[in-house]
C-alpha cells in the first residue's frame, strides 16, 4: 500500500504572502530601535550642551554695563528680594538720656535753674532707598557702588519705660512746665541723635550693601561671582571709573 503526500499549495501561497510582511515588520523594529538609541544618546549629551547654551544666553557683567541693562536688572532684583523699596541694613538699640535746663529771671533777678532728665530705650533703624540715586562703575573686575544717602526711620522710643527725674529744682520755680517741655522735645531730639549715630552704622551698611550686590551679580551674570564689590557713600570720594551707570527709579 502506497501513501502519497500531496503538498498543500494553498499553505505555500499563504507563506509566500506572509514573508514580505515579516520583513517589513523586522525593518520597522530595526528603525524604531535605531531611533530610540539615537534619541537616548542625544539626551545623554543634552546636560552639558544645554548648560553651555544657557551660559551663552547670560551676559557678562561688562556686557551688561555697555548695553545699559544694569539699571533694570538691579532695581528689579532689589525690590523683588527685599519686598520693599528700602534696603534696611542696621538697627541700633541705645539707652538715651535727655536733659532740659530752664533758666529764668524775675525783675532782672536770676531765678534758680531747673534741670529735668528723661531716660529711655530708643531703637534706630537705618536704610538705603532703592528709589534714590545709585551709581555703579566697573573697572577691571571691580564694581564700585556709590549709594544714596543713609536714611533712618522715625526712632522708636519705648514710652512705657521712660524714667523722668528732676535733677535740680527750687521752691521758687514750677518744675511741671519744664518737664512737659522735655517730653515734647524727645521726638525731635531722637531724630538729631539718629543722624549723629550714622557713623556708628556706616561700616555695617557698607558690608551689608556689598554682600547684597555681590549676590545680585552672582544670580544675574555669568561671571558675577568673580567680581569684587566696593561700596561708597555720598560723602566719600569715588575713584575714577572706566564705565559708569546711573541707577534711578522714578
Amino acid at each position: 500500500m502506497t501513501i502519497e503526500f500531496q503538498p498543500d499549495r494553498n499553505r505555500s501561497k499563504k507563506l509566500g504572502l506572509h514573508l514580505p510582511v515579516a520583513l517589513i515588520l523586522i525593518m520597522i523594529v530595526l528603525v524604531i530601535t535605531g531611533s530610540v538609541i539615537y534619541v537616548f544618546k542625544r539626551l545623554t549629551e543634552l546636560p552639558g550642551r544645554g548648560a553651555d547654551k544657557v551660559a551663552q544666553t547670560l551676559m557678562s557683567v561688562a556686557e551688561a554695563f555697555h548695553k545699559g541693562t544694569v539699571s533694570t536688572s538691579f532695581i528689579s532684583y532689589a525690590t523683588t528680594v527685599a519686598g520693599t523699596s528700602y534696603f534696611q541694613f542696621a538697627t541700633l538699640d541705645q539707652m538715651e538720656v535727655f536733659e532740659r535746663k530752664d533758666e529764668r529771671t524775675a525783675f532782672w533777678v536770676p531765678l534758680p535753674e531747673v534741670i529735668v532728665e528723661a531716660r529711655a530705650s530708643v531703637e534706630y533703624t537705618y536704610y538705603l532707598d532703592f528709589k534714590g540715586d545709585w551709581k555703579l562703575t566697573i573697572k577691571d573686575r571691580t564694581i564700585r557702588v556709590l549709594t544714596p544717602p543713609i536714611q533712618f526711620n522715625t526712632p522708636a522710643v519705648n514710652a512705657s519705660k521712660i524714667e523722668y527725674t528732676v535733677r535740680k529744682g527750687s521752691i521758687f520755680r514750677r518744675e511741671a512746665p519744664v518737664m512737659e517741655a522735655l517730653k515734647l522735645s524727645i521726638t525731635d531730639e531722637t531724630r538729631h541723635r539718629a543722624k549723629d549715630n550714622i557713623p556708628l552704622v556706616r561700616d555695617e551698611g557698607r558690608k551689608q550693601t556689598a554682600a547684597f550686590i555681590k549676590t545680585w551679580l552672582g544670580h544675574q551674570y555669568i561671571d558675577g561671582r568673580d567680581c569684587s564689590v566696593e561700596v561708597f557713600f555720598p560723602d566719600e570720594p569715588l575713584p575714577s571709573p572706566s564705565t559708569t551707570i546711573f541707577l534711578k527709579q522714578e
